[in-house]
């Protein structure tokens, strides 16, 4: 019965990569969407009590969740390379660099 419970544990979705691709993909979109969404609003705040800074305020907001979605998609990237420099594919070039493999100097 444990064995079964292992297995199943193990079983990732098909399009996992895929997925994960995309959401990747789309950090572009999003930081357009989030300096866009941050002006709309500074822009109906500016509109609806007729103070100017209100605008430059949205466009700040904007602009911070934009960096926002940077840091998030950082963190999601180093937390999915996290366990690469355990890996012998990879530990000679964490240690050394890739140096000994670059021909042109």
């Amino acid at each position: 019965m444990s064995d079964r419970k292992e297995k199943v544990e193990k079983i990732t979705p098909k399009h996992k990569d895929k997925i994960e691709a995309l959401d990747n993909m789309s950090l572009g979109i999003s930081m357009v969407v989030a300096i866009a969404i941050g002006f709309g609003v500074g822009y109906g705040l500016k509109a609806l009590f007729e103070i100017d800074w209100l605008l430059w305020l949205g466009v700040f907001w904007g602009i911070s969740a934009a960096g926002l979605n940077i840091y998030r998609a950082y963190k999601r990237a180093q937390k999915s390379y996290e366990g690469m420099e355990n890996d012998p594919r990879y530990a000679h070039r964490a240690k050394y660099g890739d140096k000994e493999l670059n021909n042109d100097e």
